[in-house]
Formats: C-alpha cells, sequence, structure tokens
C-alpha cells in the first residue's frame, strides 16, 4: 500500500551513480518509515560536488526542482555533506527540511563526545571547519582528515577502502575519535565494513538525515 506523502531526498549533483548509492544506503530504512522515500539528481547540477562553486551553484536550482515536489513532500533531505542551500530551503518549503552534515554531527553528539570526519579532499575540510564553526560544534570535533580522492573515485573499493581505513586508524587513535562521520554522500556504501574494522560507530549521513526526517514528521 503506497505511504503518504513523500520523503524527498535530493542529491544536488547529476550523477546517478551517486544517487543510486544513497538510495541503496537507506534502502533498509524505507519499512520504518511513515511516508514513502524517494531520491532524486539534480540534472541541472554538476557532476560532482568538489567545491565551493559548486556548492553555490546548486542552490537555485535547487531550489526549483524542490518547489516541484512541494506538495508531495513531508520533508526534504539535501544530500551532500555541504548542505547547500539548506536554510534556503527551509524558508522557501512549509515542510522539515534536512541536511546530510548537520544531521551527522547531530547524531555523532549523542553517539560520542568527540566525533572526526573523513572528507573527501583538503578543500573539503576547509569548508566544513567554515561549516562546523558556524554550528558551534568545533570544540567536539576530533579531526577532519581528508582521503584525498575525486567524488568519481569513491565507487572504487579497492582504493577507497585501504585509505578510509588508514584515515579512519587515524582519527581514532591520534585525534581520540570515538565515532565518525562519512564526508560525503558518495561513500554510502562503507560504513559498516569501517565499524568492523575500526569499533567505532561509523555514520553515514544520508541515513542519519532519512532517521532525522522521520522523526520530524513524527513529531
Amino acid at each position: 500500500m503506497q505511504k503518504p506523502q513523500q520523503i524527498i531526498i535530493i542529491n544536488p549533483n547529476s550523477s546517478q551513480k551517486v544517487t543510486d548509492g544513497i538510495d541503496d544506503a537507506i534502502n533498509d530504512m524505507r519499512g520504518f518509515s511513515v511516508a514513502d522515500i524517494s531520491c532524486h539528481r539534480l540534472v541541472a547540477g554538476p557532476e560532482y560536488i568538489e567545491t565551493q562553486a559548486h556548492v553555490d551553484g546548486v542552490v537555485t536550482p535547487m531550489l526549483a526542482y524542490a518547489a516541484q515536489y512541494e506538495a508531495k513532500a513531508a520533508a526534504f533531505i539535501v544530500a551532500c555533506f555541504s548542505d547547500p542551500g539548506l536554510y534556503a530551503l527551509r524558508e522557501q518549503s512549509a515542510v522539515p527540511v534536512l541536511g546530510i552534515a548537520e544531521s551527522a554531527v547531530l547524531t555523532a553528539m549523542r553517539l560520542g563526545q568527540r566525533f572526526g570526519i573523513i572528507s573527501i579532499s583538503s578543500s573539503s575540510v576547509a569548508r566544513h571547519y567554515r561549516y562546523f564553526g558556524s554550528m558551534g560544534v568545533l570544540d567536539r570535533l576530533a579531526g577532519d582528515l581528508p582521503l584525498n580522492l575525486g567524488v568519481g573515485e569513491l565507487s572504487n573499493a579497492d582504493q577507497t577502502f585501504d585509505k578510509m581505513l588508514n584515515v579512519g586508524k587515524q582519527l581514532r587513535d591520534k585525534n581520540s575519535a570515538n565515532c565518525l562521520i562519512l564526508g560525503c554522500a558518495g561513500m554510502a556504501q562503507y560504513p559498516k565494513l569501517l565499524e568492523a574494522e575500526l569499533g567505532i560507530p561509523v555514520i553515514e549521513p544520508c541515513r542519519a538525515a532519512t532517521a532525522l526526517a522521520m522523526g520530524a514528521i513524527a513529531l
């Protein structure tokens, strides 16, 4: 039986591969949701979001895209770790709007005192520090370390997982992180593997945002 309305997850880049990865990551949560969950890609966006210019450039087309689904939406999720257009979409929409970075940080602060971020690049780290500073959570951040990979390279499991494991160990052992956040929606396939190796919680941000969206709808 179809559920009323939808949690609309918008991937602000145009990559079908990344969008499919997000869909797979949250698939097992559908059975717990009071609303259907659908994953969308922003065809007008860049293939990957890797720079501040990319982040800034997707806001206007994303707002226009979300407006088309307002009547069907129980909640929106912005599925990019820079949370582009989050506050603008909250201003535009009458339903709850979640960003995956904000949601992951809020989840991490429930699970541990100090959280670490596994990022894709050094430029991503700089963006994250600006954002976390505005959120007022830098005192809970153990560290944010890059893989120095592009988003398109994240699907290469052999290369990516080894790098993620090394960065995760450094954040756990040298930076004293007691939980980790994956700093890109393109990493959605890796949290369970990392948790098994590292022995600490690993938060996949699209799942964190979906869980908070479910709670926001229930409230």
